[in-house]
């Protein structure tokens, strides 16, 4: 077995030039997101988000980031699932990019704001049909006692719907986007001397920036 105690890999395939960073922090992330398309990787939208509720107890997993804009970025999920209870509780949150063929993350911080009826059900018209049939099927994140019972409820869903053209978008289901007030650049350098720029709200509500150390 590996020990992960001796594994090191070396960093140094790119920089970040402070010189050149845009004033708003989407325009640099839009520009990274596009880079990691670019790469082809597998999954460059998955993200880490991690959560918290009343008590402090933290959960994370990895979702896909479905769409971003100058207010903040969007996700969408089941309201009931642990996530949702988290951000009911707690309307902060954490995400975390990491592409490793790049040498990259993206560390985004600020609060969660449940999105519109309306822009959650124009999502849901939007998604593959067996995706809508399975945001009624599934009860997520609660226990469940086989396998066989999470596909005869669908079957059971896919039947109710099957003369219907349209599926209707479950009340339990919708979008969330995380307003950020921090986001950090994080890319691999030599020695591990890192390049972090970290892009912050002002009291007056505008971006700066600073440097942080590795």
């Amino acid at each position: 077995m590996t020990d992960p105690l001796n594994f090191r890999n070396e960093y140094g395939k790119s920089k970040i030039d402070e010189s050149a960073l845009p004033e708003n922090p989407m325009e640099f992330f839009e520009r990274w997101l596009q880079d990691a398309f670019d790469a082809d990787l597998p999954e460059p939208s998955a993200v880490t988000l991690a959560t918290s509720n009343v008590k402090g107890r933290v959960s994370s997993r990895i979702i896909l980031l479905k769409s971003y804009e100058a207010k903040g970025f969007q996700f969408y999920t089941n309201y009931k699932s642990q996530k949702g209870k988290d951000l009911n509780e707690n309307p902060y949150a954490a995400m975390s990019f990491f592409w490793p063929e790049l040498e990259r993350q993206i560390l985004i911080e600020g609060k969660v704001k449940k999105m519109s009826k309306k822009d959650s059900e124009l999502y849901h018209s939007a998604r593959p049909r067996s995706n809508q049939l399975g945001a009624w099927a599934s009860e997520q994140s609660k226990a469940i006692k086989d396998r066989y019972t999470l596909e005869a409820r669908y079957e059971v869903v896919s039947s109710a719907y099957l003369k219907h053209e349209a599926i209707p978008k479950p009340p339990h289901w919708g979008g969330y986007v995380l307003i950020p007030d921090s986001i950090e650049f994080w890319q691999g350098r030599e020695n591990r001397l890192h390049d972090r720029i970290e892009y912050f709200l002002s009291e007056e509500d505008s971006w700066q920036t600073r440097r942080l150390n590795p």
